[in-house]
C-alpha cells in the first residue's frame, strides 16, 4: 500500500569547497528521480522550448552543469547535441551513468561525457578532463542555481560561480539558467503545483522566512504520492 511521502529539502545548499555533499546518503537522488521521472515524463512544451532555444542560437556543444540524474542531458543527446554533463553529487551522477550504460547500444550515447564538477571550481574541473574545450551553451536547469546559498550576504559566491560559467563558454555563447518564480512565492506564500517541466503530480508546501521585515529564505517541501523506495511503474 503506497503512502504519501514528504521530502524536506532543507539542506546546506549546493555542495561547496569544504562543505559536505547534502545528497551523500542517496535519499535526495532517489526522491528526485521519482519526481522528475524519465524522458517520457518531460512535457512537450518544455522539450520544444529548450531545444528550440538552443537551435535558435546555433548551439551544438552543450555543458549541463547541474545534470542530476541526467534526464535533460539525455533529451539533448537524443536530439543530436554534443553533451557534457556534470554535477557536484556523485549520488546523482550514479543514475546518469546507469542511464548511459543502458543506452550503450545507441551510437548517439557513445560520446556523452559524465563527470563530477563543482561550480566554484568549474573551469578547472572541466579542464581536467576536457582541456581547452569551450561550449556553445552552458545550461543550469531544475531550479538548481537557487540552491546556492548567499553565505556572506553580498552574493559574492553567486557572482563567482556566474563568472566560472562564463569562462566555460565560447565568445557569444548562451548561458541559460532557470528558476522558480520566487517573487510570486514571496508575495503569495504558495507555489503553483503545475509545471511545464514535469507531468508527475506533486504538491508543494511553501515556507517563507522573513527576518527584520525582509524575506531571507524560501523553503519548498515536495509532497509525492508513493513510496520513495519503490520505482513507479
Amino acid at each position: 500500500m503506497a503512502a504519501d511521502k514528504v521530502f524536506h529539502p532543507r539542506s546546506e545548499g549546493i555542495p561547496s569547497e569544504g562543505v559536505n555533499d547534502q545528497y551523500a546518503d542517496g535519499v535526495a537522488a532517489r526522491v528526485w528521480k521519482k519526481f522528475i521521472g524519465d524522458l517520457n515524463q518531460r512535457t512537450q512544451n518544455y522539450k520544444d522550448f529548450l531545444i528550440g532555444l538552443l537551435k535558435q542560437h546555433g548551439c551544438k556543444k552543450v555543458l549541463d552543469i547541474a545534470c542530476g540524474t541526467g534526464v535533460d542531458s539525455m533529451m539533448l543527446v537524443d536530439e543530436g547535441f554534443e553533451v557534457v554533463s556534470v554535477d557536484a553529487s556523485d549520488k546523482m551522477l550514479k543514475y546518469a551513468l546507469k542511464a548511459r550504460w543502458e543506452k550503450r547500444k545507441n551510437p548517439k550515447y557513445d560520446n556523452w561525457i559524465i563527470e563530477e564538477a563543482n561550480w566554484e571550481t568549474l573551469p578547472r574541473d572541466v579542464g581536467s578532463f576536457l582541456p581547452g574545450v569551450l561550449f556553445d551553451a552552458v545550461i543550469c536547469l531544475g531550479n538548481s542555481f537557487a540552491h546556492l546559498l548567499d553565505e556572506h550576504g553580498d552574493q559574492r559566491v553567486q557572482r563567482h560561480c556566474l563568472s566560472n560559467f562564463e569562462q566555460c563558454l565560447k565568445p557569444g555563447g548562451l548561458l541559460f539558467i532557470d528558476h522558480r518564480n520566487y517573487d510570486h512565492m514571496i508575495a503569495t506564500g504558495s507555489t503553483p503545483s503545475k509545471s511545464i517541466y514535469y507531468n508527475y503530480p506533486v504538491n508543494f508546501k511553501t515556507s517563507v522566512l522573513v527576518v527584520s521585515g525582509k524575506p531571507e529564505m524560501v523553503t519548498l517541501d515536495y509532497c509525492i504520492d508513493g513510496d520513495e523506495h519503490n520505482e513507479k511503474r
